[in-house]
């Protein structure tokens, strides 16, 4: 081969060769690139679940700690039990699976509030807080509702009773009207995942 052969540059098979060896190298550096976004994507989002379960599971024991004997009156002149659970889910707009006084304190972000009447319940995939801003008027007024955890598909409560037997339910009458000595929460996401807290009752 002479000097002005070599000099003449790559040949056409050269350059396609060339030409697939970057495309092989793009297109697995893309798919490398994308499964690091991905990952953080997921990872991200796990972490943001778990976030809200712990300040979900955070408030709701903060206030059970809370929970008062204080019955309500209801405007009939019946009076409600201080706890009342429900097996089922709640249908009616201000019924709730979970209902209690809650005493007066501090809450889980440093504020103060006053005694209320708090409510539980799964509604939509969404459990629902309720709150009442009336103790003896509570089941005439109309709530407070926020959602306070999202994609949940099942919300369990059991109560231990005062002969250490767990309970489904809990009809404060039927309970003498005391309190539960603890409660257990259990909570099934929607991608199956199971939760369980249990909650000692003061």
């Amino acid at each position: 081969m002479n000097t002005a052969q070599r000099q003449r540059g790559f040949t056409l098979i050269e350059l396609l060769v060339a030409m697939l060896m970057f495309s092989v190298i793009a297109v697995a550096g893309y798919h490398g690139l994308q499964s690091v976004l991905d990952t953080r994507d997921h990872l991200d989002a796990e972490t943001r679940k778990y976030q809200a379960l712990a300040q979900f599971f955070s408030r709701m024991e903060s206030q059970l700690a809370q929970a008062s004997l204080r019955r309500v009156h209801l405007p009939d002149g019946r009076v409600q039990p201080a706890l009342l659970g429900y097996a089922a889910e709640a249908a009616g707009l201000q019924e709730a699976q979970l209902l209690f006084t809650r005493g007066g304190g501090s809450d889980a972000a440093g504020g103060w509030v006053t005694p209320q009447r708090v409510g539980y319940r799964l509604r939509n995939r969404s459990i629902e807080l309720l709150r009442w801003d009336h103790l003896d008027q509570a089941p005439a007024g109309v709530p407070r509702v926020d959602a306070v955890l999202q994609d949940v598909r099942e919300f369990n409560v059991r109560y231990l009773s005062s002969l250490f037997v767990w309970e489904s339910q809990w009809a404060g009458v039927a309970a003498n009207g005391d309190l539960p000595k603890a409660v257990e929460v259990e909570l099934v996401l929607a991608g199956n995942e199971k939760f369980t807290r249990l909650m000692v009752m003061p």
